[in-house]
């Protein structure tokens, strides 16, 4: 397996240039956080990443999670990496210090996860899950219970899971039946099953702090009487000090296609009487306040889904300098590796412009959290906070799909030697197709994306993304030379192709819900592939800004706007096949009987 490198000129290009770093760390709150703060984090990021993550990866897919004894055993050296993070307080980077943050930008972080994620996807779950635990419990939580649990979790010697699914209670979270008793100390029991628990179990923390959707006795029927617990493994005193196993325990692990040393639990809760649980908020509002979590991991799947990408393309690129195998088209010489081989150039292009474009419309969705949630203008925080709820489930839907396509394409480049374990180009395809299936799949991330921020908007958070697209022609057009004209011609096409969709969903069939619901995929792929195009452009002209200047690397910026051109040439075209299938071939979808399919 190549050893992973941290993209981090890549990572800085986009911050700066497309992210407004610069802009984000003035912002209140981030009064501390300077320039060279953030390039130190990034590179020492980037070591952990590749000296202490990474090397674990296929250790983590070889051994995988075990269950010993009613306990789970993780992978050699996956305790020594975990306490790596503890020490150095990287759990911690987004956090408020009030609770042992370091009070970093969103965006920083999401830089940080990306190259977690890549140097090892199943070791990065678990900090992505207790991060999002962590939001949960910040922004809905009473502060003794805040007290109790925040500073062992931001720190990281506690970790946290979400308690979501049931064996008969998957996306439909209204068949939710673990139950929840009052316990007359302010205090409940909490008895049930959930399933697919991601580090339910695990021997790298003293304590772990599950949060558990279950229902109370006289709830209301449906997803309005949901609560949300917590409920930790050991139980603690009213300093938060552990006293005795709570009545929590893994049952099962599932042997999975991927991710092998991510341990997903089947977790029981009461079988001895009940879990000691407390209340997150209100009673009945239990999913409301999840949705803060699963919100983070739809945004940190995403950026699973570019990490894994990145990963995959970096194994192929360095498979194909090495290979040497026939002779390239229109060349003299008898052999030659195959990166000179055209069509494993186009592969490596189609993976390098997409990763690319993903990047990018990620950490805009990192900085639109940051700006709405620290500008001293509210209606900046509001307009922020659109964009960022409009772009997450492009961010995760998009993304994710495309993490798969590319891992495939890196097994394509290896060839023969791509199917075979040995090179690792597999893994990373089987580690990526969980992607696009967990944290909401990408079928709910598309209707979400239709139903909530298109049409119930009635299109006005689209449209200003749009206006915005559009607004970027005559910087274009001020552009000289081919690369510039095939990027305005083609980003303009696509545009249109997503506007005219828009208003397909806005018009009298998108109030037939099965048409829009038929549509959904298609539609998310459409505004992906657009909004990607949109962040490429733009990256074109920040390159090109660069270089008439005479400044940064020349050879990095020229090759900034070539790979620009090529995703303007090679994959923007499909915005229009994605806008066809989604209004005109909506109608089929249904057109054939059950007994015929």
């Amino acid at each position: 397996m190549t050893e992973f490198v941290p993209p981090l000129r890549d990572m800085q290009f986009v911050l700066r240039e497309l992210c407004g770093l610069d802009a984000v760390v003035s912002l209140p709150g981030f009064d501390e956080v300077t320039d060279d703060l953030v390039s130190s984090v990034l590179e020492e990021a980037g070591n952990i990443a590749a000296e202490v993550i990474a090397p674990l990866n296929r250790v983590g897919d070889r051994e995988g999670a075990k269950l010993v004894d009613g306990r789970v055993e993780t992978p050699a050296g996956w305790y020594e990496a975990w306490r790596t993070l503890v020490d150095g307080t990287w759990n911690a980077l987004p956090f408020d210090p009030q609770w042992g943050g370091m009070g970093l930008p969103h965006l920083v972080n999401t830089a940080v996860q990306e190259m977690w994620h890549s140097a090892n996807m199943a070791f990065a779950l678990c900090p992505m899950l207790t991060q999002g635990a962590v939001d949960a419990i910040a922004e809905n939580g009473s502060e003794e219970l805040k007290a109790l649990f925040l500073p062992k979790m931001v720190s990281g010697e506690w970790t946290g899971t979400m308690n979501l699914t049931e064996p008969q209670a998957g996306s439909d979270l209204a068949a939710v039946r673990t139950r929840a008793v009052r316990a007359g100390d302010g205090t409940y029991l909490i008895s049930g099953q959930k399933i697919f628990i991601t580090y339910g179990d695990h021997d790298l923390t003293e304590n772990i702090v599950h949060l558990v959707l279950a229902r109370l006795p006289d709830a209301p029927a449906g997803i309005k009487g949901i609560s949300l617990f917590v409920v930790p493994k050991v139980k603690i005193d009213a300093e938060g000090n552990p006293v005795g196993p709570n009545d929590v325990r893994c049952v099962s692990l599932e042997h999975k296609l991927g991710i092998h040393a991510s341990p997903t639990a089947v977790m029981s809760f009461g079988d001895e009487g009940g879990a000691v649980g407390y209340l997150v908020g209100e009673e009945n509002r239990g999913l409301e306040y999840m949705f803060v979590m699963m919100n983070h991991a739809r945004l940190s799947v995403g950026v699973q889904g570019l990490a894994i990408a990145e990963r995959a393309y970096q194994q192929a690129r360095g498979y194909a300098r090495e290979r040497v195998q026939g002779r390239p088209a229109g060349s003299t010489a008898e052999r030659a590796a195959i990166v000179h081989h055209p069509d494993v150039r186009r592969m490596l292009m189609t993976m390098k412009c997409q990763i690319e474009a993903m990047r990018a419309v990620a950490y805009e969705g990192a900085a639109a959290i940051d700006i709405a949630h620290h500008d001293a203008d509210a209606e900046r925080r509001a307009a922020f906070r659109r964009h960022y709820e409009l772009l997450t489930p492009i961010i995760k839907g998009w993304s994710t799909e495309l993490s798969v396509e590319i891992a495939s394409l890196g097994v394509q480049v290896h060839g023969g030697m791509g199917y075979v374990e040995e090179t690792g180009a597999a893994q990373h395809l089987r580690d990526a197709r969980i992607t696009t299936i967990y944290e909401g799949t990408t079928a709910i991330q598309a209707n979400d994306l239709v139903h909530r921020k298109v049409i119930r908007d009635k299109g006005a958070g689209i449209g200003a993304l749009i206006a915005d697209m559009r607004a970027l022609d005559g910087r274009l057009a001020e552009q000289a030379g081919a690369d510039f004209a095939a990027i305005r011609t083609a980003l303009a096409d696509a545009v249109d192709a997503l506007d005219g969709a828009v208003a397909w969903l806005l018009g009298p069939d998108g109030r037939d819900p099965v048409l829009t619901a038929a549509a959904a995929v298609p539609f998310l792929r459409l505004a992906g592939t657009v909004v990607g195009g949109y962040q490429m452009a733009r990256a074109a002209l920040a390159a090109a800004t660069r270089l008439a200047a005479g400044e940064g690397d020349q050879g990095y910026l020229t090759a900034k706007v070539a790979t620009a051109r090529f995703y303007a040439e090679h994959v923007l075209p499909t915005a229009r096949a994605w806008a066809h299938t989604a209004t005109a071939g909506a109608a089929v979808t249904m057109g054939v009987a059950d007994d015929q399919l």
